[in-house]
């Protein structure tokens, strides 16, 4: 009997304490960011959703300030668009934001969360930053590949020397963008090319398709209305999960196929040696999972950053001809430009900057998610105890936080003449960090930044090195943004290229 009676109070003490701690996580909030009206039922906000969403979310923010708060189905998510509230984001509550919203694409396609862009802050994030560090994106390791990087840019020129080799000719530039960027991208971690192949391969057609796949997926609308899962809504669950086996099993089959045939000089290679050494921090999974991320977040990004750069150009043939005087006077014309040169042509690297600041190839930073309590969500599931402050305003726990990079790259209180391409703009040297977010910041920038310039740069430099350029027609090049997390151009570029007299001695010489 008293047995029971012990037992019974033990229980009831731990009811109590759970019910205790769930009241704590009821907290109540006083001063929430301003919010749309009227938020429909089940939709929330969902019905002011409209393409491209920047320009969106910017439209709302000029009402609403630069935080404000939507609920786009059962998620709430605030919006910051304006560099003090970035800067507040990202030093005093970097840690509380550095964790990563669930969705459906990260349950099939990050391996579980387990990649450096979608895992959570953590000993498994802060190892995978590590070895991006050290062994993916350090100086030494970019330098080792930069044959591959001048020969694929390279291949490019030559391509388009043959286009103009009787004069003026029309190149259609975003498939060329993207060919150069994954080559390089994949030469680098599997010693391998699949773009500007005979369609009669059939391992790079393959490759091809499933890159395309991956890109178009879909599915976030599952993330903000999950009760479509359940109805299998257009089979966008099921699609996807069949798109991850598709991706796991190429990408396996690369890493299998240098564990057979060391020989090569490939980041995979290199990985794989870890391996040997460290197995517990260089899993497959591991390894898979970075070449993952380079593939799908160093290649897109670069390639449209290209097109828009040039785009830019063909409209403002005098930055056109400033930037070609100036890698005349530095780099000259016996030889093609290195990517040792890039420092020094600060004209380049101003256009490059100035590009990024108009049309960020991510006008919406990868989202920031508020993180758990892990001590107390060990006794209540999904229980997270870390609110903070934005501009004044509550924050609560589970908060999905966009940072609206576009708008803070356009805002006329920031920047003169916001609207304008002036590279003129960024004579002065560094900028402030919370007023061109290219590459985010914080504790979860993107460690790939380096690589990018690198790629841009030595390709954009070449480009206007070795050719004439001319617009297509006498109207300026339409800057239409499209649809896509990179904001690419809404028409595919096309331009009139001629070589310049000089092009064909460098590029017949020896890399």
């Amino acid at each position: 009997m008293e047995g029971a009676s012990s037992i019974y109070i033990f229980v009831s003490v731990i009811l109590v304490f759970l019910l205790a701690l769930k009241r704590l996580s009821r907290k109540t909030y006083h001063n929430l960011p301003p919010t749309p009206f009227p938020k429909l039922p089940i939709l929330g906000h969902l019905h002011l959703i409209k393409l491209p969403l920047q320009r969106t979310l910017h439209q709302i923010s000029l009402k609403y300030g630069p935080i404000f708060a939507l609920q786009l189905g059962v998620r709430r998510v605030v919006v910051v668009s304006s560099p003090a509230a970035v800067e507040e984001c990202f030093t005093k509550n970097d840690v509380v934001l550095a964790d990563r919203p669930p969705s459906v694409a990260g349950n099939y396609l990050t391996y579980n969360y387990t990649l450096v862009t979608s895992a959570n802050y953590g000993d498994h994030w802060r190892n995978l930053r590590r070895i991006c560090s050290l062994e993916i994106f350090s100086t030494t390791r970019l330098n080792s590949f930069k044959s591959v990087r001048q020969d694929e840019v390279k291949i490019l020129l030559q391509k388009l020397v043959q286009t103009s080799r009787h004069g003026f000719g029309t190149v259609e530039l975003k498939s060329k963008f993207t060919e150069l960027s994954f080559n390089i991208i994949l030469r680098m971690t599997s010693g391998k090319r699949y773009f500007g192949l005979d369609e009669d391969d059939k391992e790079a057609m393959a490759f091809r398709e499933l890159i395309k796949d991956v890109f178009k997926r879909g599915g976030e609308v599952l993330d903000f209305l999950p009760f479509l899962r359940w109805i299998g809504y257009k089979n966008l669950e099921k699609n996807m999960k069949k798109l991850s086996e598709r991706l796991d099993s190429f990408l396996q089959g690369l890493v299998d196929e240098h564990r057979h045939d060391k020989s090569r000089n490939s980041m995979i290679d290199h990985l794989l040696s870890l391996q040997e050494s460290q197995p517990e921090y260089y899993t497959d999974e591991i390894i898979k999972g970075l070449m993952m991320v380079m593939l799908l977040a160093g290649t897109d990004t670069s390639a449209v950053t290209m097109e828009w750069a040039m785009a830019i150009l063909l409209n403002h043939s005098e930055v056109l001809d400033k930037a070609r005087a100036e890698i005349d006077n530095l780099v000259g014309q016996e030889r093609a430009i290195e990517e040792e040169d890039l420092p020094k042509l600060k004209y380049l690297q101003s256009i490059i900057l100035e590009t990024l600041r108009l049309f960020p190839a991510g006008p919406l930073l990868i989202p920031h998610y508020s993180s758990a309590d892990c001590k107390i969500a060990l006794l209540i599931p999904h229980y997270s105890s870390a609110d903070c402050k934005i501009g004044g305003y509550d924050i609560p726990r589970g908060t999905m936080v966009l940072v609206n990079a576009w708008a803070i790259h356009r805002d006329p209180k920031v920047w003169e003449d916001s609207t304008s391409f002036r590279p003129e703009r960024f004579d002065g040297g560094e900028v402030e960090s919370t007023k061109v977010l290219t590459f985010g910041m914080g504790r979860r920038s993107c460690p790939g930044s380096g690589l990018a310039q690198r790629v841009v740069g030595l390709a954009l430099g070449s480009l206007i090195q070795c050719f004439e350029w001319q617009r297509v027609g006498e109207e300026e090049v339409d800057l239409a943004e499209g649809e896509g997390v990179t904001a690419p151009k809404a028409e595919p570029l096309v331009a009139r290229c001629k070589a310049r007299d000089f092009a064909h001695k460098i590029l017949s010489q020896n890399a």
